[in-house]
């Protein structure tokens, strides 16, 4: 099935704990498309960069299986540009230097045969593009999924809420949840979110692991345990790609499917942060793929019994 992405292809510059890195490739696109690519084939990519973007970059995105007839490049322009520098937890970030670019007038156009895509990743881009995109859709994809970021929900929340009471599912972190709706507790924040149109509602919570909540279920998925986490940036778009990607792949919308699509995008995350950019992602297997997913479901398993059971036993 068909994955049509839209958002950011940038270059960042990173400083963490563990080091730094000069114009890597970054944007949220580009981890989404990356990270779908492990579960999905048809993978469309729409974004813009200027004429100093690497043809590495290029060059791995293609590697990855990712149609790139969307991705316009402006002659003579300079693609986004973002630099940050990671606290000493990993948890928190400054903002050094903001350069949109060519970015600044991003205007998606999604070619006419595109139009028609199984499912649809809105990448955390202004509300105001994601309903451009959305209005350009012959039909109705099976599945849309908009993430969104602090910046917003500080400055069009209006905007952001129209966009929200038109797709089906909404990917959020925490401090995000508990800004958009004012409500501190996570329960509380996705039922208000879920109130504003979407189904679903994801909450991701950093290194404790990801909410899923559906008009029918809840699901609560732990972080994989890592001993070093090199660069945080791009892993919760990561996390979407894979979510979308395992989804479409599967063709299944169930309760247990959703389940199993947070499993694999919370996977896909936890490589990416092993590496600055998406190193990890260019040396990741399918195999380590499946063994992490394993190894996640033992994190998580454990046997059940009743206290009159262990008591019997005692």
């Amino acid at each position: 099935m068909s994955i049509l992405v839209v958002g950011s292809v940038a270059l960042d510059t990173l400083e963490t704990p563990f080091g730094r890195a000069d114009d890597a490739l970054g944007g949220s696109a580009t981890f989404i498309s990356a990270a779908a690519s492990f579960f999905a084939s048809d993978i469309r990519l729409v974004g813009v960069v200027g004429e100093d973007f690497p043809q590495d970059g290029i060059d791995f995105l293609r590697s990855r299986g990712v149609d790139l007839a969307g991705l316009e490049v402006v002659p003579g322009g300079k693609t986004f540009r973002w630099s940050g520098r990671y606290h000493d937890d990993m948890n928190g970030r400054d903002t050094l230097d903001t350069q949109l670019n060519v970015f600044a007038d991003f205007n998606p156009q999604i070619p006419a045969d595109w139009r028609s895509p199984d499912f649809l990743a809105l990448g955390n881009i202004h509300p105001a593009l994601q309903q451009q995109v959305l209005g350009q859709m012959a039909k109705r994809p099976k599945l849309v999924v908009l993430d969104t970021m602090n910046l917003w929900i500080d400055l069009t929340p209006d905007e952001l809420k129209a966009t929200m009471a038109r797709v089906d599912v909404v990917i959020v972190n925490d401090t995000e949840a508990r800004q958009l709706t004012g409500e501190s507790n996570l329960i509380r924040a996705a039922k208000a979110i879920r109130a504003l149109g979407p189904s679903i509602v994801i909450v991701k919570k950093g290194e404790h692991g990801a909410l899923l909540f559906t008009p029918t279920a809840f699901f609560s998925a732990p972080a994989y345990p890592l001993e070093d986490l090199f660069d945080p940036t791009g892993a919760g778009d990561t996390f979407l790609g894979g979510f979308i990607g395992y989804l479409a792949r599967t063709g299944d919308l169930s309760d247990d499917n959703l389940k199993r699509a947070v499993v694999h995008g919370s996977v896909l995350a936890s490589f990416c942060v092993e590496a600055f950019s998406v190193e990890r992602l260019k040396t990741l297997t399918e195999a380590q793929v499946s063994e992490r997913v394993n190894a996640f479901r033992d994190l998580s398993a454990f046997a059940l019994e009743t206290l009159d059971q262990a008591a019997d036993e005692a």
